[in-house]
């Protein structure tokens, strides 16, 4: 699944669309997670976009008349191509401008979703519950702490919870929670300031170093220009069951927290301090 760091840089490789003017809209398969909208294809013709922004794993495309919310599920992708080229299997949702460029959905799974969030985005139903962004000020060790002191639940399934803090996916709570050296399992409230900022800091910077690695290529990620990822690649416990842990040898465990696959070294991430 896309996480924060995928859905940024298929954000980013959509820049060169700002300002230009929409020429078409194809909605093929309208049966996503929920319906695709079809006033989309009158709302849409003829306007400029503006803007493109991300919220959580959520992509914002500001029109003048409102803005586009693109999610894309288990599964999506967006593709930037050429007018011409032609449409495969499971492309779903085009926006076709008049540069000869298209936006191109394309979700096997069908769980991402494109949505008209109006002109007030931030109000929209899937938007306005989000916790802060976890790469900004807000998300720091005394928000953090503040937050964990009611909450019981294991660290790993707590910092995944998008009302506190959002875009932390499966992936990067599992490699933040080792270079933080916390068990996953670890009840929340039980955190003490100290490791607190610690896994604010790590958080911040295992997202950052994805980033720069184009994010995880697993089985559905490129960015729009059809370029993997590489973040995969300096993975210290995600999918490396068995295999021995970078740091001291020992080998790494999969466990099951909320029912994904939960990765951890039992040397590493040991400490309760």
């Amino acid at each position: 699944m896309p996480e924060l760091p995928e859905v940024e840089i298929t954000r980013q490789g959509l820049l060169p669309l700002i300002q230009q003017t929409v020429k078409t809209v194809v909605i093929r398969n309208a049966s996503m997670r929920w319906p695709i909208p079809d006033h989309l294809i009158n709302t849409l013709n003829n306007q400029q976009l503006l803007g493109l922004t991300r919220r959580a794993k959520y992509i914002l495309a500001k029109f003048e008349s409102g803005t586009l919310l693109i999610h894309l599920g288990m599964s999506g992708h967006i593709s930037l191509l050429d007018r011409n080229y032609p449409p495969e299997k499971h492309d779903h949702f085009d926006l076709q401008f008049h540069n000869e460029q298209v936006l191109r959905l394309n979700d096997p799974r069908r769980f991402g979703a494109v949505l008209w969030a109006g002109l007030n985005p931030e109000q929209h139903v899937l938007l306005r519950a989000l916790g802060p962004e976890p790469l900004e000020t807000l998300f720091n060790a005394q928000y953090l702490h503040h937050q964990m002191q009611s909450r019981k639940t294991a660290i790993k399934n707590t910092i995944m919870d998008a009302h506190l803090v959002v875009g932390i996916g499966n992936i990067y709570a599992n490699e933040s929670l080792f270079r933080a050296r916390i068990h996953p399992e670890y009840p929340a409230n039980k955190l003490s300031l100290i490791q607190c900022k610690r896994l604010v800091v790590e958080i911040k910077a295992t997202l950052e170093d994805a980033l720069i690695a184009g994010g995880s290529s697993l089985r559905d990620f490129a960015a729009v220009n059809g370029q993997s990822g590489y973040f995969q690649q300096s993975y210290f416990v995600y999918g490396r069951t068995n295999q021995p842990c970078k740091i001291c040898g020992s080998l790494i465990k999969n466990i099951k927290l909320g029912q994904r696959s939960t990765f951890y070294c039992q040397h590493c991430q040991s400490s309760s301090t």
